[in-house]
């Protein structure tokens, strides 16, 4: 996690309207380096999009690599991969699984981020993935997100984190069993893991760009295991005129949810934006089993109605926000690998502020104690176990099967034509378009 850094400059980019093509071209003016991070990279209208960009920039000679995850990717065909490792793109899936009667067996810890670094010098954090579900044209289920364009010194703390995770997956990946195989059975495969040095190209440290002061803040499951969900918390606790958190999958811890009530309580203006258009029907079904807890207190609530919302973002008072990857789960607070920024700047403020009263105001329906339909016995027994379950679930995360995340190199970029293993082939086999 970064210090606390000043000088730096943000831009809200509201979905994949804004966000595309803006990547796309920095991708493209890129002189050095591209280093991307997603969970979902399908082969739409979009991935072909930045697939177009990947070439056009490695043809030039910059240096590229991509991490897309095993579970939320698993549908890049051979053609679409060979493309980019031909060109000197190094395409890494993150944590492939085998499959068990054609289901994806890797669920838990997954690399959920959105990350995107340029030259070292400009940065993009949020929570769009390459899909064309993130675009307005894709229909009713076209989903509401955002992110943010980074400038400025802390450009440089996310770079240096992309690449440590880089030759962290790496190494774990040659530490494993399955690598040790590898390297016995092939040393074209042995050859390729030492050529694929990852060392970032040599560049200065990004020049301050702004006044925003930023954190660039992550989620593991080892050193920084509730890092984002703490700055959540923090927020919430010291703030004292409004908090509005916008927050696709929305079932937090129980200290989550008592800092939100205590605020309510002591007259903070707390406003929840969750899904009212699910693009997972238990999404809605979950979150709404907290609306009495929360309405008692005085928390308001609001459900974005016109497609399904899937931002994570929050602002507090007149300075702070956050935008990042981190829904407000047990995947994303226990389990997922995340990352968000946490910003303080009056100016940000104002603009993310704005969008989301805009949101509430033309896109959602406030939820009223009227609306919801429950005998109160059913809530008193409910509560009983939902105070137990939110108050235990980041313990009982712990019990769920852990490992070192390793990287696997997509494709071998000397031989397109080349068998590759059955990890890999179960990475970039058959979609789940229903994967959050």
């Amino acid at each position: 996690m970064s210090p606390w850094i000043s000088g730096n400059q943000f831009r809200l980019l509201e979905n994949g309207e804004e966000y595309f093509p803006r990547v796309f071209a920095c991708i493209a003016a890129a002189e050095r380096e591209v280093v991307l991070e997603t969970f979902i990279l399908f082969d739409d209208k979009v991935g072909q999009a930045l697939h177009a960009a990947l070439l056009q920039a490695a043809t030039r000679g910059v240096q590229i690599d991509i991490t897309v995850d095993g579970y939320g990717s698993p549908d890049l065909s051979h053609e679409f991969i060979s493309a980019l490792t031909q060109a000197g793109v190094r395409v890494h899936v993150f944590d492939p699984g085998p499959r068990l009667w054609g289901w994806r067996t890797n669920l838990f810890r997954r690399m959920h981020r959105k990350i995107v670094v340029i030259d070292g010098q400009r940065a993009f954090v949020g929570g769009l993935n390459y899909s064309a579900d993130h675009l307005a044209d894709f229909g009713p289920a076209a989903k509401q997100d955002y992110a943010v364009e980074i400038e400025g010194p802390i450009v440089t703390f996310i770079h240096a984190f992309v690449h440590r995770a880089l030759a962290a997956g790496q190494r774990n990946a040659q530490d494993s069993l399955a690598g040790r195989l590898r390297e016995r059975l092939s040393s074209r495969a042995h050859s390729l893991a030492r050529s694929w040095g990852l060392a970032p190209p040599s560049q200065a440290a990004a020049a301050p760009a702004g006044e925003a002061a930023a954190i660039f803040v992550t989620r593991d499951n080892r050193e920084h295991t509730n890092d984002i969900e703490r700055h959540y918390r923090i927020a919430i606790r010291v703030a004292r005129q409004r908090i509005v958190i916008a927050n696709a999958y929305f079932f937090p811890g129980y200290r989550l949810l008592k800092e939100m009530r205590k605020a309510a309580r002591r007259g903070v203006d707390v406003r929840l934006i969750l899904q009212g258009a699910p693009d997972m029907p238990f999404v809605k079904t979950a979150a709404s089993m907290l609306y009495h807890h929360l309405l008692e207190a005085g928390v308001q609530i609001y459900e974005y109605c016109e497609r399904p919302l899937h931002g994570k973002v929050a602002v507090a008072d007149d300075e702070w926000a956050t935008v990042g990857s981190s829904n407000l789960d047990p995947l994303s607070l226990s389990l997922n690998l995340e990352a968000n920024v946490v910003i303080r700047d009056r100016a940000f403020n104002q603009v993310l502020s704005a969008r989301l009263d805009h949101l509430m105001q033309h896109g959602c329906k406030q939820i009223g104690p009227g609306d919801l339909q429950e005998s109160s016995g059913w809530r008193i027994v409910r509560s009983f176990f939902l105070f137990h379950l939110l108050r235990r679930y980041p313990a009982w995360a712990g019990w769920l099967p852990a490992h070192a995340p390793r990287l696997t190199p997509a494709l071998a970029p000397a031989d397109p034509t080349a068998h590759i293993s059955t990890a890999q082939a179960d990475a970039v086999h058959r979609a789940d378009p229903t994967t959050p």
